[in-house]
């Protein structure tokens, strides 16, 4: 699917401890994962997709989900008006910065308890080490393919739901990939496209606040296997985002038995360095894509540099 340079296949990687591959030691930044792959050559060769000047706002508002899931509360804003009501300003509180469109730092979630990529500890973590000011301060720029599974599998599957615990195989994935008539390129951001923001926001509230508690929320998204790990590391993405509350399908298996796969976040992040991004606004975008046939776009974002942050708002935008 892609010329993988001299990284090796994922069945070439060292067994991990616990299940699945390690990836452990080969990018030279540990802090930054995969987004080594995004090099200077590919970010210039990216930019020389922008033909139109089209450009696509990725990032949702922050209160789009509300009430909060995951315990993220919705932020809360106050308009402050300054003496003579000349001068306005905001304040921002209760801010989780992962309640919308956001990126997970690799610090974000461990292979195992207190164990993070490369062999990062929590103390390394609450040090600053796989957080989220790495990236923001080196920002995201590259190219990015969208598989537009809320068109594609509405028409391979009668009962796909983004919704429900639909779990989207690599065989679907495949599907998408096809229909957008794109091969992987190594440093690519994967954008899936579920529907599920967009059915989310056609929700009256009291079905949001019924899907809010983590327990009670289902949303279809990518399988738990070993496969998909396999999969989306073979492809040498350097992140996978989505439109959905965690890209992988909710809930998780998080019995012991299903280690680590049955939440695929604890391989991406944790042995992997492969960035998860969740609930980017990714609808106009894909609506654009399926006018005018073209699936792939240069990708800029900017995370939040805030020091030692294990997650930041997208602010991404897609250009076309």
């Amino acid at each position: 699917m892609t010329d993988s340079g001299d990284l090796p296949a994922y069945s070439d990687l060292p067994t991990a401890s616990a299940g699945g591959r390690s990836a452990w030691g080969v990018f030279t930044d540990p802090d930054i994962g995969a987004f080594e792959l995004q090099t200077a050559e590919r970010v210039a060769a990216a930019a020389r997709l922008v033909r139109r000047g089209a450009t696509f706002a990725l990032q949702a508002p922050l209160d789009v989900i509300d009430p909060g899931m995951f315990t993220r509360s919705t932020p809360r804003h106050t308009r402050i008006v300054r003496p003579g009501a000349r001068i306005l300003d905001d304040v921002i509180d209760n801010f989780y910065p992962q309640v919308s469109s956001q990126w997970d730092a690799l610090g974000h979630v461990g292979y195992r308890p207190g164990t993070f990529f490369g062999g990062a500890t929590l103390e390394d973590v609450h040090g600053g080490s796989r957080c989220m000011h790495h990236l923001a301060r080196r920002g995201v720029a590259g190219r990015a393919v969208l598989l537009d599974a809320e068109r594609v599998l509405a028409e391979r599957h009668d009962d796909y739901h983004p919704g429900r615990s639909y779990p989207i195989t690599t065989d679907d994935l495949e599907a998408c990939r096809k229909a957008a008539g794109v091969s992987y390129q190594p440093g690519d951001v994967i954008m899936l496209n579920s529907g599920f923001l967009r059915w989310y926001r056609e929700q009256p509230q009291s079905a949001r606040a019924a899907m809010a508690p983590r327990d009670r929320l289902t949303s279809t998204g990518i399988e738990h296997t070993e496969r998909m790990a396999e999969y989306l590391w073979n492809s040498h993405a350097s992140a996978i985002v989505s439109d959905l509350p965690a890209t992988e399908t909710w809930p998780p298996d998080e019995s012991e038995a299903s280690e680590p796969f049955g939440f695929l976040h604890r391989l991406l992040l944790g042995q992997l360095g492969i960035f998860i991004g969740e609930l980017w606004h990714l609808q106009d975008l894909a609506d654009d894509c399926r006018n005018d046939g073209v699936y792939e776009t240069f990708l800029v974002s900017a995370p939040l540099n805030v020091t030692n942050a294990v997650g930041s708002p997208a602010n991404a935008l897609a250009l076309k």
